[in-house]
């Protein structure tokens, strides 16, 4: 065969995927909160976008009637997403004064004099653990400096109130001594709630313990050994504390009053709610499934300002960029309706496969499958995946993320197998069940599970334990034991 160029012909086929589907695929698999930004940044880079009236009236008793966009199992027809309209804050978040509108002031040398920020010009809302904190350093900081690098420390808290980051860092960072630093921190495990700015468990309870003047050199043993606590050696404890039973039970309940995260009473859990996108109730004949109208804008386009615009376009250009604008727009309002009947539509498939749970409880739950929704509606496999990510269902039982209805399973009496959610359920409810002076081994676990009709093997049951946090056989027995004190 003789070599050379030449040119051929040939047809092949390829999935090319167009910016449009692209993002189409990426909002599927967006939160509420992400769509809520997705939907604020349209419609400032879009004019002919704006938002829709709501359909319904805030705090209405009696919905009302279902359209073709909040109701199941009909998912036809076009037009603008119907849901309600949130509050989209641009604001910053309560606790942003360690970067605040001053600048950047919580990094390098605070020798430099800047002023404190002003507390009272922060966003409202639930306080924070941080503006609880940074409200009573003015009170007990003894000069501006001290006040500074104190605050730079509480911006260093976790949302339980420990310090995870090492205080000679902070030092650093800051251009002071490390003995400067320790005087600010102490300034902050001086605030209420007491415990907070601890390095450690022990450290926490020390505080909590200083602050109720039960610090005595028992009570710093017995802190100083959390881990023979853990472990259920009384005996060691009571001779390394040098007291009797009844002092040492008087010890043990002291302690157990204590708060081991004393920052999560200021958690600002009111900011971290989840919204759910379905809501499911039972009714006469089923369930009623049905769209939140609370977790999304209604986005419509201004069809009167676009024939404004249009009559004002004389030039080719500006009529090119109106037209793609008015294709963006309607293109977005379809991607959005779309993305709303898809959620919907998996929801209802859910729900008919795990109807159980919903009537019975967890322990009803039956496995199921990404693939099996997917072949059922209709989709593929990954679409159902991207639906169901970052997405919650509220019924009567509670919020769940949809993704909580999917598991694996083990072979069940009935022939139809229990979920790994059911048995987890299980196994919790036969160890809180048992007897402190014979718990049950994970041996005598799956002995009992199989005669409910659960095939477990001993590991098995060891994995499912050890997943949900409840510690072994011998684990449970000292737990048991310290709390019969």
């Amino acid at each position: 065969m003789a070599l050379g160029p030449r040119l051929d012909i040939r047809q092949t086929q390829s999935l090319v995927m167009t910016p449009q589907l692209q993002q189409a695929i990426k909002l599927l698999a967006l939160s509420n909160l992400e769509i809520e930004t997705f939907v604020a940044e349209a419609l400032e880079s879009n004019p002919l976008l704006e938002m829709g009236e709501v359909r319904r009236e805030a705090g209405e008793d009696s919905p009302a009637e279902p359209s073709e966009h909040d109701s199941a199992p009909d998912f036809g027809g076009e037009g603008a997403l119907d849901v309600a309209d949130p509050a989209l804050d641009p604001e910053a978040a309560p606790g942003d004064f360690i970067h605040g509108e001053g600048g950047d002031w919580s990094r390098g040398d605070i020798a430099s004099g800047a002023e404190l920020p002003d507390l009272e010009n922060r966003s409202s809302g639930s306080p924070t653990l941080s503006d609880h904190l940074a409200s009573q350093i003015g009170l007990v900081a003894h000069d501006e400096r001290e006040a500074l690098i104190a605050l730079r420390i509480i911006g260093e808290l976790d949302e339980a109130g420990y310090l995870l980051t090492d205080l000679r860092q902070v030092a650093d960072e800051l251009g002071i001594p490390l003995a400067e630093a320790e005087r600010a921190l102490a300034t902050v495990q001086s605030l209420d709630p007491t415990g907070v700015g601890a390095r450690s468990l022990a450290e926490c309870l020390a505080l909590q313990a200083r602050e109720a003047d039960r610090y005595d050199p028992c009570m710093a043993r017995l802190i100083d050994n959390l881990h023979l606590v853990a472990a259920g050696d009384i005996g060691r404890l009571k001779r390394m504390c040098e007291v009797d039973d009844e002092d040492f039970a008087d010890m043990l309940a002291e302690l157990r009053s204590y708060d081991p995260k004393p920052g999560l009473a200021h958690a600002g859990g009111d900011e971290g709610a989840v919204v759910p996108d379905v809501l499911v109730t039972p009714s006469a004949d089923g369930w009623d499934i049905r769209l939140n109208e609370a977790s999304l804008p209604r986005l419509v386009v201004n069809r009167e300002y676009y024939l404004e615009l249009k009559g004002g376009a004389r030039d080719k250009a500006s009529q090119s960029w109106l037209n793609e604008q008015l294709g963006e727009a309607d293109w977005l309002i379809r991607a959005l309706d779309q993305r709303q009947k898809t959620i919907l539509k998996t929801s209802a498939e859910i729900v008919k496969r795990q109807e159980r749970f919903f009537r019975e409880g967890v322990t009803a739950m039956r496995p199921l499958t990404l693939r099996e929704v997917a072949e059922k509606i209709e989709m593929h496999e990954s679409t159902v995946s991207r639906v169901t990510s970052n997405k919650y269902l509220s019924c009567p039982r509670g919020t769940f993320e949809l993704k909580y209805f999917f598991s694996s399973g083990v072979a069940a009496a009935d022939g139809e197998g229990a979920s790994a959610e059911a048995i987890k359920a299980r196994i919790r409810a036969l160890c809180d069940a048992e007897d402190p002076k014979k718990v049950l081994s994970d041996e005598a676990l799956a002995g009992l599970l199989k005669q409910e009709g659960y095939d477990l093997a001993r590991r098995t049951v060891a994995k499912y334990r050890e997943a949900i946090g409840i510690g072994s056989s011998a684990q449970r027995r000292r737990q048991k034991k310290l709390a019969a004190l």
